[in-house]
């Protein structure tokens, strides 16, 4: 297969390399290669991060926030034409930038992935990262979002010749708990103020319309949204 060139925008790319304009660093690059970090349910999420996007077979895709770099190098190596964005430059990412101002032009990549990257800037900055997602977005965008789990609980039961049965089940609060400026996030699905409903809201006023949503079983904290490019 021939390989995608990727078209930055030239504005973008001066902008993004003046500081000003970056939301300030939420996480070190130390932070990703810490052994705690690589958990059995992290590389749970790992896999579904990997498997969404060799469904939706794109000849192009932008992973935004590089991290550990596990799936794009994974996805590399199986021969996914991806490139990758960070503001984080130890990191060592293709482009160096920010979701803010994402330095390529319209409709340049097929899949775009974000993965537990939105939840480290201010939630009023979450429609106007989407929103630049769309743009370069031709046709997907998969991402990830913590949610709180609390007072949330699992079921798996093992049953001969059949995939088994899994539950996942939360029970109400009586007062939803606030948020505390911690693990770095300034907010996490469930919490006080950030009802599930009102994320999907803001999903579909930038422009998407949601395919799917669900929880990581194994990993209860994130919560995927394959989300489509709806043309104006």
């Amino acid at each position: 297969m021939k390989e995608k060139s990727f078209s930055l925008d030239k504005d973008k790319k001066a902008d993004a390399s003046n500081r000003l304009t970056h939301p300030v660093p939420q996480v070190e690059s130390s932070f990703y290669f810490q052994k705690k970090i690589d958990g059995k349910g992290q590389f749970m999420s790992y896999w579904h991060q990997i498997n969404e996007i060799f469904s939706l077979k794109p000849e192009s895709t932008l992973e935004i926030g590089k991290g550990t770099a596990f799936v794009s190098t994974y996805l590399k190596d199986r021969g996914v034409n991806i490139r990758t964005l960070d503001i984080v430059e130890e990191l060592n990412p293709d482009v160096v930038g920010s979701v803010f101002n994402i330095p390529f032009k319209n409709n340049v990549f097929e899949v775009v992935a974000c993965f537990e990257v939105l939840e480290h800037l201010p939630y009023e900055n979450f429609k106007k990262s989407l929103q630049e997602i769309f743009r370069v977005c031709e046709k997907y965008t998969v991402i990830s979002l913590p949610q709180d789990m609390k007072r949330t609980y699992r079921i798996f039961m093992s049953i001969p010749r059949t995939k088994g049965i899994k539950k996942i089940f939360t029970l109400p609060y009586f007062r939803k708990p606030t948020h505390p400026f911690s693990k770095q996030h300034y907010w996490e699905i469930g919490m006080k103020g950030f009802p599930l409903s009102r994320i999907k809201k803001d999903i579909l006023k930038a422009g998407f319309e949601i395919e799917k949503t669900y929880r990581v079983f194994e990993k209860l904290f994130h919560r995927f949204f394959i989300l489509k490019k709806v043309s104006p």
